[in-house]
């Protein structure tokens, strides 16, 4: 039996995905930037589509546009202007800043973000400071939330984007968007959102959150790898970027390059299903994630949560069991798929940096182990994984001698350690 609990890494394609995106490789496989004949027009209404179903799950405005398919016959098709379809989430994260921070540098050359962003932001973040512009990181508490408090006080007349991940990776913790979205509205600085891991899992509205800029990838909502989205506010404020890809003036000039027709199409029906089963789903996944937690703590001792308690997605559950160490411990469950941290730095073997913000000590941090539910999990999948993960973890503490001291009462923080050369 193999058990894949590693959903905030990559979810599998929905079969139903799937079967949308199926014509669009050998049939309907026009260009869409192909306006004189039928093969692009059909390319193109499918584009379009697919923005209108990305724009719905996120709270964006919608439009309705007659589009012609072939000679004499048109279909009317719902879309939206503020979706920018791009990569995935890495690239939607990178235009959002760096085109932000190129269009507004004379008037302000300051970025606030957050410590346990993504990489996908902390990098193009540490390249705008190699290129003269300032970045504060909010440090976090110890559930992963930021202080609204400090955001305020961090925000200057030289402030032009924040910059908050909806929901982190690692943890799962959500932040306090709408309150953040407030703040910068009120402070008229614009606000972005890396919200990768939260669409399609909690409710998401651009206008009632004060979101300027919201970026997503398809692949962490049952859709294809490779396709992604930037939604880019255009009212109140109109929200201007600088392209970072140059050519055919693809996307309204903001992304060129010829469009992955199948991919967006993948995107925009994952991003369809997703809307009408989240209600259902979030709730079926909550009680899974709880029974997990609830199984593996009721079974071990020394195991502990990390994340916020109640803040937090659905499906996520990040536990440190003390005295083992994670990547040894994954070793004795490997026909189940978890992750010690997030999956773009798993190559390195370093401490993760969320953790560490969380204010956790290497006895913790080394220990812990990220399982993220999915849509095709069962009841039985998470029996499974109790059982596993708990022989696992009562093995190696059984050869583990500061377990053994730990239960004698001895409190290891104090004990002197000597090295022998």
């Amino acid at each position: 039996m193999r058990v894949y609990l590693d959903n905030n890494a990559t979810t599998p394609c929905d079969p139903r995905v799937f079967e949308a995106m199926r014509p669009y490789f050998c049939e309907t496989f026009g260009n869409a930037a192909s306006r004189s004949h039928s093969f692009g027009w059909e390319a193109e209404a499918a584009v379009e589509r697919a923005r209108g179903q990305v724009a719905k799950i996120i709270g964006a405005t919608t439009e309705t546009m007659t589009m012609k398919v072939s000679q004499g016959s048109e279909v009317s098709v719902e879309t939206a202007r503020e979706i920018v379809f791009t990569s995935g989430a890495t690239e939607s994260n990178n235009i959002a800043l760096k085109g932000v921070a190129a269009v507004h540098a004379e008037q302000g050359r300051h970025i606030i973000t957050q410590a346990t962003e993504h990489k996908a932001v902390i990098d193009p973040c540490k390249y705008l400071e190699r290129h003269g512009f300032r970045v504060t990181y909010l440090g976090v508490d110890k559930h992963g939330r930021i202080d609204l408090d400090a955001l305020q006080d961090a925000i200057s007349e030289d402030t032009i984007l924040v910059s908050i991940m909806a929901a982190n990776n690692e943890i799962g913790t959500l932040q306090p968007i709408s309150e953040i979205g407030r703040i910068c509205k009120e402070r008229g600085v614009l606000f972005h959102s890396d919200a990768t891991q939260a669409v399609g899992k909690v409710p998401l509205d651009v206008e009632s959150m004060g979101i300027d800029l919201l970026s997503l990838s398809g692949h962490k909502l049952y859709g294809p790898k490779g396709v992604g989205a930037l939604y880019m506010r255009r009212k109140r404020p109109r929200v201007r970027c600088a392209a970072l890809l140059h050519g055919g003036g693809h996307e309204r000039q903001m992304r060129s390059g010829t469009l992955n027709v199948p991919g967006i199409v993948g995107l925009g029906h994952a991003a369809e299903i997703a809307l009408a089963e989240m209600e259902r789903e979030s709730a079926r996944l909550t009680k899974l994630r709880d029974r997990l937690w609830e199984g593996l703590s009721g079974r071990l001792d020394d195991v502990f949560l990390n994340g916020h308690p109640t803040e937090r997605l659905p499906n996520t559950a990040n536990i440190s069991f003390r005295y083992v160490e994670g990547e040894g411990l994954m070793m004795g469950f490997s026909d189940i798929a978890v992750s010690s941290g997030s999956a773009c730095t798993s190559a390195s073997l370093e401490p993760s940096y969320v953790l560490r913000a969380l204010g956790l000590g290497d006895d913790m941090v080394h220990t812990s182990i990220r399982f993220s539910l999915g849509r095709f999990n069962t009841v039985e999948d998470v029996e499974y994984v109790i059982e596993r993960v708990s022989a696992a973890v009562t093995k190696l503490r059984e050869m583990s001698p500061l377990y053994e001291m730990a239960q004698q009462g001895i409190d290891l923080s104090k004990v002197e350690w000597q090295t022998h050369s």
